[in-house]
């Protein structure tokens, strides 16, 4: 087996300065928001991953499926010799890939990009030892930022999977997309998974469980911000909304004050009044032809386009041009 040192271009200062930042910003904005990456402490993580294993949460049941019934196939397309992974986590649809590459021969690096250095530790360490012969190179940072320090060379598959592209808005998915294209070569392959457009009566539970369990890990940012910031928010005085924006295609947690609230973060004194929301995660669920669109004016061709079977979830491979 062969694992690396993990490659760190982001550290607690960077996090803690650009939590910082979105606090200021998203705080002090009408109305207020703060981006769902801050979610992800080893609680908000934890609770994430049981929301995937609830009944109510069919995206991913339903990627898995995708990935099942085609990694085969992807493997055989994109013939790629260096796999990397944006927002890698624990890594573990992936290995449905890694098991087809390693079948097929060939693939020679898997380089996952997380956030969190210790999960990043943890995973690769794990991956190394079950796939002998394959070099592992973790690297600690930002999809949105650090694009630049992929690997270069060999013929290379970048997977972004989870429905993650929907957590940005159309201005940041466009950017990304177009960052995206710069960072690869010709030829280079892009595999993305899309929660697909369907009947809110399917979206909605899936982010609003019988359990509790999501409006749980909603309120986790306002313990992560009490921790790291020595904010004072008490959670109980939020509830947790969920709301399909037909409009827009996208759903939006959001927080919402059950009476006037008045908190303490950084050197704000931020107001809440009874029933104001705090939006802190957009979630957008997708047409076939619109992410092949956005893949296109970011210079991708959409080669396939994969669904479950009940066409909950879709997966496109594009290559670019």
């Amino acid at each position: 087996m062969s694992t690396e040192p993990l490659e760190i271009h982001l550290d607690d200062r960077d996090i803690g300065r650009s939590l910082r930042h979105d606090v200021r910003v998203g705080l002090t904005a009408e109305p207020k928001w703060l981006p769902p990456k801050w979610f992800y402490d080893a609680r908000g993580s934890e609770l994430f991953e049981e929301i995937t294993r609830l009944p109510e949460y069919y995206p991913t049941r339903a990627e898995r499926a995708v990935l099942a019934a085609h990694a085969t196939e992807i493997a055989e397309l994109t013939g790629a010799k260096t796999l990397i992974e944006l927002g890698s986590g624990s890594s573990e649809k992936t290995r449905l890939l890694l098991d087809a590459f390693t079948r097929r021969r060939g693939l020679g690096t898997f380089v996952p990009l997380d956030v969190s250095a210790s999960a990043l530790a943890t995973s690769t360490a794990a991956l190394a030892a079950d796939y002998p012969g394959l070099r592992v190179r973790g690297i600690v940072g930002d999809f949105t930022r650090h694009l630049d320090r992929l690997p270069a060379g060999g013929r290379r598959l970048v997977i972004f999977l989870g429905g993650t592209i929907g957590n940005l808005l159309p201005a940041e998915r466009a950017e990304f997309l177009t960052r995206m294209r710069a960072a690869l070569e010709v030829g280079d392959w892009l595999l993305v998974g899309t929660d697909l457009v369907k009947d809110p009566a399917v979206i909605v539970p899936a982010y609003d469980d019988a359990a509790g369990v999501t409006a749980e890990f909603n309120r986790n940012v306002l313990r992560v911000l009490n921790r790291e910031l020595d904010a004072d928010f008490d959670p109980a005085d939020f509830a947790h909304v969920a709301l399909w924006d037909p409009e827009r295609e996208w759903i939006e947690m959001r927080l919402r004050a059950q009476r006037p609230v008045r908190v303490r973060v950084l050197d704000l004194d931020v107001a809440f009044a009874e029933g104001e929301e705090l939006r802190t995660e957009v979630s957008a669920k997708f047409r076939p032809e619109g992410i092949a669109g956005e893949l296109a004016s970011a210079g991708f061709h959409a080669e396939r386009f994969w669904t479950d079977p009940d066409d909950l979830f879709g997966v496109t491979l594009a290559r670019a041009d």
